[in-house]
C-alpha cells in the first residue's frame, strides 16, 4: 500500500504555511462519530496497532525488570533506583524528543524508538541466559526506556494529529490511550505467570518482547513519509525548545491545559505506585490483590475509552477534560476511605477512568489549539509532568509513612479537586466565543 493510499481517508490539510489545526475541518453538525472511526484512516490503523504491541513489549520489560530487580538486590530500593532511573532520563530527554518531533521525520523517530526497544531487550534476555546480568543493566535499560519514551511520545502523538485531521482527533487520541491500557488488563497477570514457568522465565518474557518490538518496527514503516516540517534557517535545537515554551505562554488555554496537567498529574498519577501497600498493608493481602488492582484500573480506563470515544468531539473536549479531573480527585478520596477490599476495587476503577479520560482530553485540547508545527514541542511539556510523577512519589510515599496512607490519599484528592477547581474557574473568566472548541 502507497502513502497516498493509507492517508487518502483523512481530510486534506496543508502545511506550506504556519497555521492552527483547529481551523481545519471543523465539525458542523456536533454529531457522534462511530467509537472506532479513526480506525477507517489506513495510517491511523497502523499507529494504532503498532501502539498496542509496542505497548505490550514495554509491559512485559517493565514488569520482568521489576522483578529482576527484586531478586538481584532484594530490597525496596533497588525497585526504586531502577525507577528513579527511568524518571530522571525522561525528565532531561522529554525537551529533545518534542524538539526532534518539530525537526526531523516523525516516521524516522518512531521506526528508531522501535529497534532500540527490540535491542535493549534483547540484550537482557541474552544477559540472562548466558549469566552476565547485573543490576547497572537493569538502571541502563531503564533509563533507556524512558527515552523511547521522551521521543516516542511527542512524535507519535503529532503523526495522529497528522494522519486523522481535525474532526476524528479526540476519537483517535482516545483510542490511542484504548490501545495502551488494553495490554494492562490481563498483562501483568500474564507476564507474572510466564516469569514463574521454568522453560520461560525473565528470559523468554524479554525475547518475547523483542519479537513484539520487531512487529511493531514492522508496522511503523508502512507509514506514510508524513509531512516535511520548516525549520528556519539557523535555528537551532535549543532556541527551537525556547520557542516552544514562549508559544504555550502566550496562548491562555495551552498555559492552562499545562498548568492543570502538572498539577493533576504530579499530584494524582503517583497512587498506582502505593497500589502493592493498599494490597498488603492496608487489606493484608498477598500478590493476587495487586494484581487485581492494577487490573480494575485498567479496566476502568478500557471502559471510558469506550464511553467517550463516540461522544469525544472538539466542542466537548473541555467538558470531558473538566469532569475526569474532578474525577481523578473523587476516586482518591474513594481510595482513601474504601473500607473492603471490593470498595478499594471499584475506586479504582474510578481512578482508572478518570486518567484515561483526563489525559485524553488534555492531549487532544493541546493538539487542537495549538499550530502544527509546535506539537511535538508541546506534547514533550506537556509529558514533562508524567516524568515527575514518578519523582513526586518519593516524597509522598515518605508523607504516606509519616502520616497514613489513606491520609495521603485523602489530601492527593483534595489538592487534585483544588487545582481543577482553579483550572475551571480560570476558564470561566473567558469570554464565551473563545478559540478553544467553538
Amino acid at each position: 500500500m502507497s502513502s497516498e493510499d493509507l492517508t487518502s481517508e483523512r481530510p486534506s490539510i496543508e502545511h506550506d504555511a504556519p497555521q492552527s489545526v483547529a481551523s481545519v475541518g471543523d465539525s458542523v453538525d456536533g454529531s457522534p462519530v462511530a467509537t472506532f472511526a479513526s480506525l477507517k484512516v489506513p495510517a491511523y490503523r497502523l499507529l494504532f496497532w503498532s501502539a498496542i504491541i509496542s505497548s505490550a513489549s514495554i509491559l512485559g520489560q517493565s514488569i520482568a525488570r521489576a522483578w529482576l530487580a527484586n531478586e538481584i538486590t532484594g530490597s525496596n530500593a533497588g525497585l526504586g533506583g531502577v525507577l528513579f532511573a527511568f524518571g530522571i532520563s525522561m525528565l532531561v530527554l522529554n525537551p529533545v524528543g518534542g524538539v526532534a518531533a518539530d525537526r526531523f521525520s516523525r516516521k524516522s523517530i518512531l521506526i528508531g524508538t522501535q529497534i532500540v526497544l527490540m535491542f535493549t531487550s534483547l540484550w537482557i534476555g541474552l544477559a540472562i541466559s548466558f549469566d552476565f546480568l547485573t543490576y547497572w543493566q537493569l538502571l541502563a535499560t531503564s533509563a533507556i526506556q524512558a527515552a523511547v519514551f521522551a521521543f516516542l511520545g511527542p512524535a507519535r502523538m503529532a503523526m495522529t494529529a497528522e494522519v486523522v485531521g481535525q474532526d476524528l482527533l479526540p476519537n483517535a487520541i482516545v483510542l490511542g490511550q484504548m490501545s495502551f491500557n488494553s495490554t494492562r488488563i490481563i498483562g501483568p497477570s500474564l507476564v507474572g505467570w510466564a516469569i514463574g514457568v521454568a522453560w520461560i522465565g525473565s528470559a523468554g518474557v524479554h525475547y518475547a518482547a523483542t519479537a513484539f518490538a520487531v512487529l511493531a518496527t514492522w508496522q511503523v514503516t508502512r507509514l506514510p513519509e508524513g509531512v516535511k516540517i520548516a525549520v528556519h534557517a539557523g535555528a537551532s535545537p535549543v532556541e527551537q525548545f525556547r520557542d516552544g515554551i514562549r508559544y504555550a505562554r502566550r496562548h491562555r488555554e495551552v498555559r492552562l491545559l499545562l498548568f492543570t496537567s502538572f498539577a493533576v498529574v504530579m499530584i494524582a498519577f503517583p497512587f498506582q505506585a502505593f497500589l502493592a501497600q493498599v494490597a498488603t498493608d492496608t487489606y493484608g493481602k498477598g500478590s493476587g490483590a495487586f494484581g487485581l488492582l492494577q487490573a480494575f484500573t485498567a479496566i476502568g480506563a478500557v471502559a471510558v475509552s469506550f464511553a467517550i470515544a463516540r461522544i469525544a468531539r472538539n466542542e466537548l473536549a473541555w467538558d470531558i477534560q473538566t469532569v475526569t479531573g474532578f474525577g481523578f480527585g473523587v476516586g482518591l478520596l474513594l481510595l482513601a476511605w474504601a473500607p473492603y477490599f471490593w470498595t478499594a476495587l471499584a475506586a479504582v476503577v474510578v481512578l482508572g477512568a478518570a486518567s484515561s479520560g483526563f489525559t485524553s482530553m488534555n492531549n487532544t485540547l493541546t493538539l487542537t489549539l495549538s499550530e502544527f508545527e509546535y506539537h511535538g514541542r508541546l506534547q514533550s511539556l506537556m509529558m514533562l509532568s508524567f516524568s515527575g510523577f514518578g519523582m513526586a512519589a518519593l516524597p509522598l510515599g515518605a508523607l504516606a509513612d509519616a502520616i497514613g496512607l489513606r491520609e495521603t490519599f485523602a489530601l492527593m484528592g483534595l489538592v487534585t479537586i483544588g487545582s481543577m477547581t482553579v483550572s475551571f474557574l480560570r476558564r470561566a473568566r473567558w469570554p464565551a466565543a473563545h478559540p478553544a472548541m467553538g
